[in-house]
């Protein structure tokens, strides 16, 4: 080939390389077709994105005991407090993406979480303090922001919707605090559920290498734009093994623009049902061609699923077109539609389909939550209590259409801990009389039966105890 000619088609390469234009986004992607387009490089897509991505260092003050007896009444009052307890700083590192100019950075919320001291470390060196403006550990997402009097480089947040298992994407971030490091991979899979032990069940799975202080940092398409948050590895000694999760980009967006509106919490709608996995017993039952979905199980009377008309048996099987694999994948759909708008759910039951518009929402405080301290001698003594409503069982991340009194907290050492109460406990009964609001458990506690016989609610099981 003449010289001219392959510098013709080097330049060609390297133009793929950068951003493209919204005419050329539409074209198909492509394989590499000959060595010379084997021998692309990453190099200009990392020299635009890098800068964008920052180091997140926390510290947080914690008190250790010097011995075992202290804070122990008995042994302070022979021996005195003669070793006082020691603070101590604990760090942790992980890593950050600036998305507004005006030093707005995303990054996980464990990252940050209990910090009392917080700072970024962008690509050339500075340092900077920085205010939490939003946070929220259900999705572990954080909106943290600094000041520097300059306009910051930043990365533009893409349509995590348009991204295909097999696309090439890029994670920066800062792992093991070695420094900032670029690592490269391809979308694994997507929708993920139950990779964390939080409530939020919808990743974007890669094989770029992620590991601890990568968390919050950027994973990025060929296109320079942000498509996900990392912020999970999957293995047993903390490395990566190929197997690492990503917040997907169209949730962090709806996550800052709660936070630009200075929300002081970030809201899912509520919906007022209870979803489960389709199994492939359940979809042979419905006539279902694919396991996939999310089965209704119950409805909250008067909530917008009743009001939209959805009924327990149905299976949502897609929000606004857009196929739900599973419940998470439903809570998510509905998450990124937004609070106010309204999204049209594909519902299939007896091998008919059909479309309704429900209406997205706050959860509702639909009656006084009345939240009293139990005292006096009964075995309730300690309990803090209240009213049910789907505005209280969203704050306590229960089941939003749970029902009934709930524990909301526990004094330390009153009797209510000693007899194993917790928070979230559901008081169902006592003595045989059913318990609808907190006075009911006023007054069953000060009439001093001498006799309990005590029904709670636990996670779904009933636990049936007797106190005397």
């Amino acid at each position: 080939m003449p010289r001219f000619d392959r510098l013709k088609s080097a330049a060609v390469v390297v133009a793929l390389m950068v951003p493209l234009s919204a005419s050329a986004l539409a074209q198909d992607k492509a394989v590499p077709q000959s060595q010379l387009e084997m021998q692309l490089s990453f190099a200009p897509l990392v020299k635009q994105a890098r800068g964008a991505v920052v180091n997140v260092y926390a510290e947080r003050l914690v008190q250790r005991r010097s011995n075992l007896f202290a804070g122990d009444p008995f042994f302070e009052q022979f021996f005195g407090q003669r070793m006082p307890n020691r603070t101590e700083k604990q760090s942790s590192l992980g890593s950050g993406v600036i998305v507004e100019a005006n030093g707005t950075v995303v990054t996980n919320n464990h990252v940050i979480d209990g910090a009392d001291d917080i700072k970024v470390a962008l690509a050339d060196g500075r340092e900077f303090p920085v205010k939490v403006v939003l946070k929220d550990d259900r999705l572990d997402l954080a909106v943290l922001k600094f000041e520097t009097g300059e306009a910051m480089p930043t990365l533009p947040i893409g349509d995590s919707d348009a991204t295909e298992v097999g696309d090439l994407v890029l994670a920066i971030g800062n792992p093991f605090g070695v420094g900032q490091t670029v690592t490269s991979g391809i979308v694994s899979a997507l929708a993920r559920n139950q990779v964390t032990e939080g409530d939020f069940g919808f990743f974007i799975q890669t094989d770029a290498a992620i590991n601890p202080g990568n968390s919050g940092g950027a994973l990025v398409d060929m296109k320079g734009q942000l498509i996900g948050i990392n912020t999970a590895i999957f293995s047993k000694g903390g490395g990566s093994n190929g197997v690492g999760f990503a917040i997907p980009a169209n949730l962090v967006r709806v996550f800052l623009d709660a936070a630009d509106r200075g929300e002081a919490s970030f809201e899912r709608p509520y919906v007022g049902a209870s979803f489960e996995p389709v199994t492939s017993d359940v979809a042979e039952a419905l006539g279902l061609k694919t396991v996939r979905g999310a089965l209704v199980v119950r409805i909250a009377e008067d909530g917008p699923a009743a009001r939209a008309g959805l009924k327990p048996g149905q299976v949502v099987t897609a929000v606004n077109d857009i196929l739900v694999e599973h419940p998470d994948a439903l809570g998510y759909r509905l998450t990124t539609a937004g609070l106010g708008k309204k999204a049209e759910l594909t519902v299939q039951e007896d091998g008919r389909e059909e479309k309704i518009a429900i209406t997205l929402a706050a959860a509702p405080e639909t009656r006084p939550r009345d939240i009293q301290l139990i005292e006096g001698r009964s075995p309730f003594a300690g309990i803090r209590a209240g009213n049910l409503s789907p505005r209280l069982a969203y704050e306590l991340k229960m089941v939003s259409e749970t029902t009934g009194v709930v524990v909301t907290e526990v004094v330390r050492g009153s009797p209510a801990a000693r007899l194993g109460f917790a928070p979230r406990d559901i008081v169902v009964a006592i003595n045989g009389e059913e318990i609808a609001s907190v006075d009911d458990l006023q007054r069953i506690a000060e009439s001093d039966a001498g006799f309990w016989r005590v029904e709670i609610d636990r996670n779904g099981q009933r636990i049936r105890q007797i106190f005397r």
